[in-house]
């Protein structure tokens, strides 16, 4: 394929995924910004309150960067692996693999399918937070980065769900039983830095810590991981989980009778 025709062919990819979750809306972008307003008046109003502030912020504003992350999320996560593995349900995935579109603009298309989703909630569920609080931004570059790369994380992620699932029960195992927690415990709701020693050393091992801390960094400026650490360890997920997807289709892993 020529360069144009792999730009048609990646567009085509992301037209269909734009297209699909804005043509159902009412699924996809409506709940998740009800229940993050649900988080802002429970968490940030009723407990809100009654917690001290936190490096100068109130609580109310310092868990609106981890609510947007967690909705960038589950958001881009969820849109890719339903999508994917619909496709593979309809059978209609295999004419795409049959055809001459490389598996890299497939991953590029659906990721990107995802990553649309994912920042259009994740700028809604910011919005909704003014209803509550006076969002700021310290660098906007920063917030731009770490939501664009957790939204191409969690969107390959999905992918690879996507790929590996045979049912649809399989589709919402990962998002359950891993991605809940992960993101309960990745410092959405608190500092780590107000934990007990041997608590602050496990969720070091949690990679949403690094998203939600350097996402919150953008807004105040103050981080409790080192926000260049935060890039790397982003950049090595998009890297490890791009080249784990291209592994699996290209052997049709998960895609072959």
């Amino acid at each position: 394929m020529n360069a144009h025709d792999t730009w048609i062919s990646f567009y085509t990819i992301v037209h269909k995924e734009v297209t699909r979750f804005l043509r159902i809306w009412s699924q996809t972008l409506l709940p998740p910004v009800i229940n993050q307003s649900l988080y802002f008046i429970i968490f940030g109003g009723f407990i809100g309150s009654q917690v001290k502030n936190i490096n100068g912020i109130t609580y109310m504003a310092f868990i609106v960067p981890g609510l947007v992350m967690m909705s960038v999320i589950t958001s881009s996560f969820t849109n890719v692996v339903s999508s994917f593995f619909g496709s593979k349900f309809q059978k209609n995935i295999e004419e795409l693999m049959v055809s001459p579109t490389p598996n890299w603009v497939i991953i590029a298309g659906y990721a990107m399918g995802g990553v649309a989703r994912g920042i259009l909630v994740g700028a809604i569920v910011f919005l909704i937070s003014a209803l509550f609080t006076h969002p700021v931004v310290y660098n906007i570059w920063i917030v731009g980065l770490f939501v664009f790369l957790t939204a191409v994380v969690f969107s390959l992620g999905g992918l690879i769900n996507g790929i590996f699932a045979t049912k649809f029960d399989d589709v919402s195992i990962f998002p359950t039983f891993v991605l809940t927690p992960l993101t309960y415990f990745g410092g959405v709701f608190y500092s780590i830095k107000d934990l007990p020693p041997i608590w602050q050393t496990l969720t070091q091992f949690n990679p949403i810590l690094y998203m939600v801390d350097g996402f919150r960094y953008g807004f105040f400026g103050f981080s409790d991981v080192d926000i260049r650490f935060s890039i790397v360890m982003l950049v090595v997920f998009t890297i490890l989980l791009a080249g784990v997807a291209w592994y699996l289709l290209k052997k049709g892993i998960g895609l072959r009778s």
